[in-house]
């Protein structure tokens, strides 16, 4: 989940677009694209459960999803205008809110990220890694300040392990098959590594950074600027859609398990994983608080993920406006 990028090249890339691009209102185009992520996310549940029917409908749009590998990409087609509107990991909504035209609205699923270390290992705590070796998505991620955290906290230092970069895809096998003694990677893939029984959590992000209810928070809902504002409404209905979406996980985790395990293509038994074991946790206050996101954005800027004058623009009312809508 790596979340830099070349800082000139994002905002001069920003900067031309929004000269050569029309602002994006969904009258204009018909079709609103989402990007997404082939993960636990509740905008899948919102499509599989037909809340975003009466949406499209209401508004004259197709609301088609455009899928990424991982956050950096899913932002270079947001700048570029081919998405209007993105649900990813924190760290790159955060990115993108702070250096494009875009503004983050709402957080989607807290926890995601995890420590595992092989199902049989003798190591039982983060303090017992010292000389450990550590697969990790590499120092732009946010998995790595996340892991010099637990460490930390623990008495230990960067230097006291062997950080081996890999993709984050790549974490679980090494782990699973003992080729490394732990890894730190974010949801499915911690949920594959856990249902294939040879592998098993050392420490959630919940237990080294909680942030939002006792949780890290995991998937940020966020999108261009110019489409926000063209389309205020439009925007609050599909915020609404997503807090309905979660209100299914959290009613009925069952229908919910097999609706993302058909969207997917994921075995049934590896989104229960995350969903009972609590790799991916669901509340339906989605509401980016300014206090959260400054907390949030501090530890990005400590890492070395976010330059000092790197603010992210949060659009909270919407948010807030689905929520009560919501709980009406």
């Amino acid at each position: 989940m790596n979340l830099t990028q070349p800082l000139p090249l994002l905002r001069s890339v920003a900067c031309a677009l929004t000269v050569m691009l029309a602002p994006a209102a969904a009258h204009a185009q018909e079709v609103v694209n989402f990007g997404v992520q082939p993960s636990t996310q509740p905008i899948y549940i919102a499509h599989e459960a037909g809340l975003l029917d009466p949406i499209e409908a209401k508004h004259g749009v197709t609301i088609e999803f455009q899928s990424f590998a991982y956050g950096a990409p899913e932002n270079q087609a947001l700048a570029a205008g081919a998405i209007q509107l993105a649900s990813a990991g924190m760290g790159p909504a955060i990115v993108a809110a702070s250096r494009l035209p875009a503004q983050l609205l709402g957080i989607s699923i807290l926890e995601q990220t995890a420590l595992i270390v092989p199902a049989d290992s003798s190591i039982t705590s983060v303090s017992e890694l010292e000389g450990a070796n550590i697969a990790y998505p590499g120092r732009g991620s946010q998995q790595y300040p996340l892991l010099l955290k637990a460490l930390a906290d623990n008495g230990l230092e960067e230097s006291d392990v062997r950080l081996f970069k890999t993709n984050g895809s790549n974490v679980p096998g090494l782990v699973q098959e003992g080729s490394v003694d732990a890894g730190i990677v974010w949801d499915p893939h911690v949920s594959n590594a856990l249902a294939s029984g040879d592998a098993r959590v050392l420490i959630k992000a919940e237990d080294i950074l909680p942030l939002k209810a006792g949780h890290y928070i995991g998937n940020g809902v966020y999108g261009r600027t110019d489409f926000i504002e063209a389309n205020p409404e439009l925007t609050q209905d599909i915020m609404t859609a997503i807090i309905d979406a979660i209100e299914i996980v959290i009613a009925d985790p069952d229908r919910a398990i097999g609706m993302w395990s058909e969207a997917l293509g994921f075995p049934e038994n590896v989104v229960r994983f995350s969903i009972e074991e609590g790799i991916s946790v669901y509340n339906t206050d989605i509401v980016p608080t300014q206090d959260t996101i400054d907390s949030y954005t501090g530890f990005l800027k400590d890492a070395g993920i976010l330059e000092a004058d790197d603010n992210p623009v949060i659009a909270d009312e919407l948010a807030r406006a689905a929520l009560d809508r919501a709980t009406d």
